[in-house]
């Protein structure tokens, strides 16, 4: 499912105009963007759960030289599906 399709179902599902719609998906992610980025959890019961993850550094290789390189650590998103999803898709 795109965003635009998601849109066009809450509409559908809550009469909504379509521009505000979209502005509260877009608000939603962004507030959800926002939360990771200070280090807060995001939790959505029976959903998920969207948190910061901090991945370690660790060694790899070129793959033209075959260079040992040293790949630096970073903070990824990381999102752990709730029960009731989890039950939705099964």
């Amino acid at each position: 499912m795109t965003k635009d399709k998601l849109v066009q179902s809450l509409c559908k599902k809550t009469g909504l105009s379509k521009k505000t719609a979209k502005e509260i998906i877009e608000t939603v992610f962004e507030e959800i963007s926002w939360a990771l980025s200070r280090g807060e959890d995001v939790v959505l019961p029976g959903f998920g759960k969207f948190s910061v993850f901090l991945r370690k550094q660790r060694k790899g290789r070129n793959p033209r030289t075959g260079e040992e390189i040293t790949i630096p650590g970073a903070k990824v998103p990381k999102f752990k599906a709730g029960k009731i999803l989890k039950e939705t898709v099964r």
